[in-house]
């Protein structure tokens, strides 16, 4: 009788034969690329010793039993998961993966996806005072024993922001390591970084051995962005911090005692999903509390998203998962990051401003901003502009219109810029790249001109010459001057620096670029789910990387501003560590409930938050449940929990297959309850979203929505209902008001929404958005939860 491990290599390679017959989603023959494997655990013949020997046995077996020397150095194998989910990655031909797919004991087999990148006044802007302390910073030690993995490109060891001066040992719990390498030695952990490592196997498994004179096989960060997120995730407090003289005052990042742990990820070429994966792995096995994630890519279905599956492993161990939005706004549908069980953060401003704005020889001056730090243009002096993208501008012979307008690299004509302020568009090359072309070039400084798409989001970056950003409509009079020049009556201009400005009206804005929904995937759950500050962000910067972060930037500074999702993300990431300090008995699902049922909308001159590149009123579609407030989520009196099991019902309701399900849960699902008991937008979850078809069929639409609170005010409280209904819309509560006995209890409640059919036809594809909110409140409490209708026209 043939043996377990006989039997299963029998049967892939039957299965590969089927599979090249047929092909499948995963594609025929074609070049061979990395997958991600999931697998029951329990599947694992008794023959093989230990999983790892499976997992090569079977991708022998999908690949017809060949290989030999065409594997790898090392073997097939690129990881081996445990922890947060069980399976393996592997290079091998789509037509493998295929096979592989059928296999017995294989959950799911998903592609790799490589993905991208996506402060000393943000404490103080969120109300985090370090003295006296802050309720939430005095109540959670300042996040002390908790322990925030950074999942990025690496961290800056020395800097200052991360030592261990007054710390107390190593948590018991932690099992991590610090991996060594070029750059950062045995040493360079401490009671602050407990641990350190890196994945690069995937990497270099698609892109060939990486470059070591340009990357180091260690942990160190020669990037900058791992170094400035994790210090605003848990910087300690540093004084003086600047970056070239802007934002001076005191560093700290949101849990100033939590500890960190350095997982790097992101490499030259991108952050790819099967490390990414080990990363979350090792997250989970060292015993991590909050994983912050500031990396974003395509929205695919959950259970082909190595994020949102790694994700869900670690939420299933208690860790709270928070991570960037994405930075495709201000268009619609752009966010990522989408899964539930992750808490997907926007971008948003504070009350701080560095102008610098651009007088023209006719009198306009246009709002501008910037960070430079000198040498300044002469006071005084006007200097001639110049549009490259004009058709008498400064392209080169070599170069259009189009490339010399985007002050791309070779595109500009030095004599026709040299002393000269150059005014470059936004877009296609880097915004700090753009000016190092123009200085190469001879020109004495720049105007970064946004587009129409960029609207007036503004973003202020340490440029390595005089240099600012202007919006839209600024852009537009800038060129048009430019345009009405003559030889005989040029137009010139200047760029005033006027530092740092405090207290700007209004604040927080939601920022132009922070990515925005609705939810590609699951329109049922409102994303993003909140904003948190991303624009302008001052946080620790690596030796020996430039503040433009271009190689021909040879400054030096210790601190740098930047912008994006990535830099609101561990914002919230830090306040989820002290919460959870302050709490600890709370899951992952009810601190992030604490945080967006405490949100406010408005902003610092009483009006609802405007979008920045509009400069409209925003909605939840830009901010989710509103900005970040921390004091509050400290006490939010009622939270919204969720369970594993919870989410299975949820995918069970998307109609995800039990062999989908089990790719993400790795447990298997019986969806006959749950469909019963309703639809996808019924999971426990802080905000309703409803989402109805205008088919001219109904005059009404219904929905409704069933929700569950757990009292955690502290003793006996009664709660009462106000209902704010979207436009057009009724909403009511059932029952309107909550009488809890004691902490702990949970009671649940109904939501009854009635949405009246659009009076006009509307337009094919297009959409109507209404919002509102229910709020229970004790008189103490107030516990909003955005309610959101969505009316959409069908295509045809």
């Amino acid at each position: 009788m043939a043996s377990s491990a006989s039997r299963t290599l029998l049967l892939l390679v039957v299965v590969v034969v089927v599979a090249a017959a047929v092909g499948g989603v995963l594609g025929g023959g074609g070049e061979e690329r990395t997958f991600i494997v999931r697998v029951d655990a329990n599947a694992k013949p008794s023959a093989f010793p230990t999983h790892a020997h499976w997992y090569e046995a079977a991708v022998m077996a999908a690949e017809g039993g060949g290989g030999g020397g065409e594997w790898r150095e090392g073997g097939p194998l690129i990881h081996t998961y445990s922890a947060a989910f069980h399976g393996f990655s592997a290079r091998m031909s789509p037509a493998a993966a295929a096979a592989l797919a059928e296999a017995p004991g294989v959950a799911a087999v998903v592609p790799e996806r490589v993905r991208q990148l996506a402060t000393t006044r943000s404490p103080r802007f969120l109300g985090l005072l370090s003295s006296p302390p802050s309720a939430l910073l005095a109540d959670s030690d300042f996040g002390s024993d908790l322990v925030i993995a950074i999942i990025d490109t690496g961290i800056s060891p020395t800097h200052r922001s991360f030592h261990d001066r007054g710390l107390g040992p190593v948590p018991s719990k932690w099992r991590g390591v610090c991996s060594s390498g070029p750059g950062f030695p045995p040493n360079s952990c401490n009671r602050k970084l407990v641990g350190a490592r890196f994945f690069s196997t995937g990497y270099e498994a698609t892109s060939g051995r990486m470059n070591e004179t340009a990357e180091v096989r260690s942990p160190l960060d020669t990037d900058g962005h791992g170094t400035h997120t994790a210090s605003i995730a848990a910087g300690r407090y540093v004084f003086p911090a600047s970056t070239l003289g802007y934002a001076r005052g005191v560093a700290a990042g949101m849990a100033p005692k939590a500890r960190l742990a350095a997982y790097k990820v992101c490499w030259v070429g991108g952050c790819f999903d099967s490390d990414i994966l080990a990363a979350f792995d090792a997250a989970v096995a060292d015993g991590v509390d909050v994983v912050s994630l500031s990396v974003g890519g395509v929205v695919v279905p959950y259970y082909l998203d190595a994020i949102a599956i790694g994700a869900f492993g670690a939420t299933e161990a208690g860790i709270v998962v928070s991570a960037s939005a994405g930075n495709g706004g201000p268009g619609g549908l752009t966010v990522t990051n989408v899964a539930p069980w992750m808490a997907t953060v926007g971008a948003g401003s504070m009350d701080r401003a560095f102008p610098a704005n651009v007088q023209l020889g006719n009198g306009q001056v246009l709002d501008g901003v910037s960070v430079y730090g000198g040498p300044a243009l002469q006071s005084g002096k006007m200097y001639e502009l110049v549009y490259a993208g004009a058709s008498s501008g400064a392209a080169s012979s070599a170069a259009d219109g189009y490339s010399a307008s985007m002050c791309l690299d070779g595109s500009l004509d030095p004599a026709a810029v040299r002393g000269k302020i150059v005014v470059c568009d936004r877009g296609v090359n880097s915004r700090a790249a753009k000016g190092d072309v123009v200085h190469r070039a001879g020109g004495i400084g720049m105007v970064l001109a946004n587009g129409v798409f960029d609207g007036e989001g503004l973003v202020a970056d340490c440029h390595v010459l005089p240099a600012t950003a202007v919006g839209a409509a600024a852009g537009d009079k800038l060129r048009k001057y430019i345009g009405s020049s003559t030889r005989q009556a040029p137009a010139t201009g200047t760029i005033l620096f006027e530092g740092t400005h405090l207290g700007v009206h209004p604040a927080p804005v939601v920022a132009a670029f922070s990515a925005r929904g609705p939810n590609p995937q699951s329109p049922e759950i409102l994303k993003p789910d909140l904003i948190a500050p991303g624009l302008n962000i001052l946080a620790a910067w690596p030796s020996g990387v430039g503040p433009a972060g271009i190689p021909s930037d040879g400054r030096r500074t210790e601190f740098n501003i930047l912008s994006g999702t990535s830099m609101a993300c561990p914002h919230i990431s830090g306040l989820a560590a002290l919460l959870k300090a302050a709490h600890p008995t709370w899951s992952p699902a009810a601190i992030k409930s604490a945080l967006m049922t405490t949100a406010y909308i408005k902003d610092n001159s009483n009006g609802t938050m405007v979008d920045e590149s509009t400069g409209v009123v925003a909605d939840v579609f830009d901010f989710g449940a509103g900005h970040v407030d921390p004091m509050r989520a400290m006490d939010p009196g009622l939270v919204y929990d969720i369970t594993p099991v919870d989410y299975v019902n949820f995918l069970c309701n998307l109609n995800y297959t039990e062999q989908n399900i089990r790719a993400i849960t790795r447990r298997p699902a019986d969806c006959r309850g749950a469909r019963r008991a309703g639809h996808a937008g019924n999971l426990n979850y802080p905000s309703m979203s409803a989402t109805f078809a205008a088919d001219g069929t109904r005059a009404t639409m219904k929905t409704h929505f069933i929700r569950t609170v757990t009292n955690v005010g502290g003793g006996r409280a009664a709660y009462r209902a106000t209902v704010r209904s979207p436009e057009g819309c009724t909403v009511t509560v059932q029952p309107r008001q909550l009488a809890f006995r004691r902490d702990g209890q949970k009671l649940s409640f109904t939501v009854r929404v009635e949405a009246a059919a659009p009076a006009k036809k509307m337009e094919p594809g297009s959409s109507q958005v209404r919002s509102g909110a229910v709020t229970w409140s004790d008189g103490r409490h107030a516990v909003n939860t955005p309610v959101v209708v969505t009316v959409q026209a069908p295509l045809q």
